[in-house]
């Protein structure tokens, strides 16, 4: 009783789970044809929300409208991640402040004392400074960072991100410090310059040779001096190389008597130089405290400084030092002018500052360089060219468009070419160089029946028609004369065609033409005015084609043209078709066209009366020779006393004809397995083709995959009975490339398809379809047992029954077919879907919360 009320409970659940597939099956299939996008869904639930509905009225609306489980939690996801990213972008918000705080307080100056202090590498550049952890003393190959009170390295990246926006603006020499192959580097293998001036950290190398040597190496000290043995303390600090080597051979002469006779000589050089201390000040990327080399210049110290900033000067950058202003720098002037007069030599706390830019002017259009430039007060239209590289080509010089803002609205200005050395630009002009116009002052243009045709201009020696024909070299013979045309545009850019009797003009009855700007005279070839001319020849010649027609062209002399007659060209048989033409008559005709033929005789066409000249579009048709045949092979192997390749002597060649002409049968023969593989012939070919293309565009379940795609098929034949009766149908009639194979005998048998093991096994005589199935293990699951099949070693093909074991012979290869597989849902299948339901109306109920908030 217990079972039966446990299969019940079984079967009930069952037909649950069923009822729930078919309304998701519908559902579903209803969701195929209505898609709803991701806004929709969420306004959906939005609206659903404030009218009421219940989780489970959303769950099957939104089903019936095609959105699917995934499609909400994709939904889900891009809330929650939309409001994590909100969250997360408050709280970098307030550390960005709360940073940026903390690094205003931070003091750049760098103790020169410092023995961790160390020249920066000159190959720092914006974007692409390795990180340094905190108190991380850096390498002698990259010294230089910028370090706070407690000489703590450290460098602060977002500082080092010039902002790129899409439309950003590019300004003249502005990425000339942030080149990474042109840092300027000093060079430090260069002899001691005499105007450098010593302090302390550099190392001085003092040299004495002659009466009396020595060498003296001694670092100045902080407080700028130098302690030589027998001396003691000498000042060398703000000393240029020339100056202290006077002072130095001064004190030495009073300890080595040499150097006052010119006996011994003395030389002062530097060693290792000291690193000084630069602040950069202003517009620059990395504002801060430097250790440079020595031999540092200002262009240096903006290459380490990260370059200019967007907002920064070019212009004005001003070096300060003990408090005085020494020198205001131009970049143009180096850039322009090769000037490095301003590019002086740092030294020790000088300060860079770089101001804002005043004036920034864009040069567009026709000139070699169109960019933004930055410009000084007082500077004109020209400087602006020659910063820009002057006009190209094709620009037009005598006027320039400058667009200006006057604080309210735009102005205009059109500044000829006198006024460019005295226009003075302000900032955000815009210089507008358009191009030259695009048409000639001075242009007219001959065309057709001339020798030189082309453009010419307008002069003293070209001003007529005949003139200009004349300058083209004359007319082509070619050329008609009664009527050419002159095509004029006029001021209001309408065009008149003017006719012009040539054949007057040349000989002086009728007054020449002047000509005027734009005119085109055009000159009609008598071929122009007529169709173009041919001939066209078919059938057996080397190149059949169309060819142009001559002037008392023959037959002979076309054929000659396409390379001769082939060998299998009728020589008895030649035709022209011709058009039939009236152009004068009113009357329709029922004759399309005259035929002549033909015939050859050493060469030439006889027929007709006198030599037929041929007419334009004539085509000529070279007839084949009705006796005329290429050898047709066919080849036999196998059990045959001579194997190999027959060419037909006849068109109804036979079987036995073939293995007459092979020497007969062996006689280990297998007749009854003969078979006969036959090549396609272009026709097959084609119809093979068309049911190809049909199968692949229409919806037939036939698979292209399982079609014989091969040009040879096989030909069922018994040429058992073919030889015992050879004037019947059982003697196959051979074509061209035919294959007749003889095999020895198998007493095999092949049985394949849906049995559970194909296996091929001996023959037994008298046994029949049973015999050879349990053989193979029996039928398979999906085997169509009364559709079996064997198909014989000759390629013919029979039905397969079980009581009639004479079907089944020698060699033959038994094959049962299948059924098609169908896909049948599981058990598991249908529970995962109603699963899926269940857990698409949990994920509806969490958006909803989700959108709640």
């Amino acid at each position: 009783m217990l079972e039966i009320l446990y299969i019940l409970k079984i079967n009930n659940l069952m037909r649950r789970f069923i009822t729930l597939f078919i309304l998701a099956f519908t559902l579903l299939g209803i969701a195929m044809a209505q898609q709803m996008s991701d806004d929709q869904v969420i306004q959906y639930l939005k609206n659903a929300q404030s009218q009421g509905k219940d989780q489970t009225q959303i769950t099957t609306e939104l089903l019936r409208r095609g959105v699917t489980k995934e499609q909400v939690e994709r939904i889900k996801e891009k809330i929650e991640a939309k409001s994590n990213v909100e969250a997360a972008g408050t709280k970098q918000g307030v550390e960005s402040s709360q940073q940026r705080m903390r690094s205003s307080t931070t003091n750049n100056s760098l103790n020169p004392n410092d023995p961790n202090n160390r020249r920066q590498s000159s190959s720092r550049q914006p974007g692409n400074i390795r990180n340094l952890n905190v108190r991380e003393l850096p390498s002698e190959d990259e010294p230089n960072v910028l370090m706070d009170d407690s000489n703590t390295y450290h460098f602060e990246e977002e500082h080092l991100k010039i902002p790129v926006s899409k439309g950003e603006r590019s300004i003249f020499g502005r990425d000339m410090f942030t080149n990474p192959n042109l840092s300027f580097e000093p060079n430090s293998n260069i002899a001691t310059p005499v105007s450098y001036r010593l302090g302390p950290g550099d190392e001085v190398i003092i040299d004495i040779w002659g009466t009396s040597e020595n060498t003296i190496r001694e670092t100045i000290s902080p407080e700028g001096n130098i302690i030589i043995p027998n001396v003691g303390p000498v000042y060398l600090n703000g000393m240029t190389v020339n100056e202290a080597t006077k002072y130095v051979r001064r004190e030495l002469s009073k300890f080595y008597a040499g150097l006052t006779e010119d006996s011994s000589q003395m030389k002062l050089s530097l060693g290792r130089t000291r690193t000084i201390k630069v602040n950069i000040m202003g517009e620059v990327t990395v504002p801060g405290t430097y250790r440079l080399s020595s031999f540092s210049s200002v262009f240096h110290a903006l290459y380490n400084a990260g370059g200019i900033s967007p907002i920064g000067s070019m212009r004005k950058i001003q070096v300060v030092r003990n408090g005085n202003k020494i020198a205001d720098v131009d970049v143009y002037d180096y850039i322009m002018r090769g000037k490095t007069n301003d590019d002086i030599r740092l030294m020790e706390d000088d300060v860079i500052l770089v101001p804002p830019y005043e004036s920034l002017v864009n040069v567009t259009g026709k000139v070699r360089r169109p960019m933004y430039y930055e410009t000084k007060d007082g500077e004109t239209i020209s400087d602006l060219l020659r910063y820009s590289g002057g006009f190209t080509g094709d620009a037009y010089k005598d006027n320039i468009r400058l667009i200006r803002l006057n604080g309210r609205e735009k102005q205009i200005y059109n500044v000829d070419e006198l006024s460019f050395a005295t226009f003075k630009v302000v900032d955000e002009d815009l210089l507008n160089v358009e191009a030259v116009l695009n048409r000639f002052e001075n242009r007219v243009e001959v065309r057709g029946a001339v020798y030189r045709d082309g453009s010419y201009q307008i002069s003293d020696e070209v001003n007529t028609v005949k003139q200009l024909i004349e300058k083209a070299e004359g007319l082509r013979g070619d050329a008609f004369l009664n009527r050419a045309q002159l095509q004029r545009e006029h001021d209001d850019l309408t065009l008149e065609i003017i006719p012009v009797d040539l054949k007057a003009v040349l000989n002086g009855s009728a007054a020449d033409i002047p000509l005027q700007r734009n005119d085109v005279l055009y000159i009609p070839s008598i071929h122009d005015l007529e169709e173009q001319r041919f001939l066209v020849i078919h059938g057996e010649v080397s190149v059949p084609g169309t060819y142009f027609y001559a002037k008392n062209m023959t037959i002979e002399d076309l054929i000659i043209q396409a390379g001769g007659l082939l060998e299998a060209a009728s020589t008895v048989r030649v035709d022209v078709a011709r058009r039939i033409k009236d152009p004068k008559t009113t009357k329709s005709s029922h004759t399309v066209g005259a035929t002549y033929s033909f015939d050859f005789k050493d060469g030439y066409v006889i027929g007709g009366d006198g030599i037929f000249h041929l007419e334009p579009f004539d085509e000529i048709y070279v007839r084949k020779s009705p006796a005329y045949h290429v050898q047709q092979n066919v080849q036999v192997l196998g059990e045959v006393l001579f194997n190999g390749t027959y060419a037909l002597s006849k068109k109804n060649e036979r079987l036995t004809d073939l293995l007459y002409r092979a020497g007969g049968l062996t006689e280990d023969a297998y007749v009854e397995g003969a078979r006969l593989i036959r090549k396609m012939t272009d026709e097959e070919i084609r119809r093979k083709e068309d049911v190809l293309r049909m199968t692949m565009t229409s919806l037939d379940s036939l698979s292209v995959k399982t079609m014989d795609l091969s040009t040879n098929y096989p030909v069922g034949i018994n040429l058992e009975k073919a030889l015992a009766n050879p004037n019947s149908n059982f003697n196959l009639v051979l074509r061209e490339g035919d294959l007749l194979i003889v095999p020895e005998f198998a007493n095999t048998v092949k049985i394949n398809g849906a049995v559970m093991y194909p296996n091929t096994v001996s023959y037994k005589e008298g046994e029949g379809l049973k015999y050879y199935l349990d053989q193979a293990g029996g039928y398979a699951t999906l085997a169509k047992k009364n559709r079996a099949y064997v198909v014989y070693m000759n390629g013919t093909v029979a039905r397969l029954k079980k009581r009639n074991p004479k079907v089944i012979r020698p060699g033959c290869e038994i094959i049962i077919p299948s059924k098609d597989a169908r896909n049948k849902m599981s058990t598991a299948e249908v529970i995962g879907m109603g699963s899926s339901v269940a857990s698409m109306a949990a994920v509806i109920a969490t958006l909803i919360n989700v959108l709640k908030k």
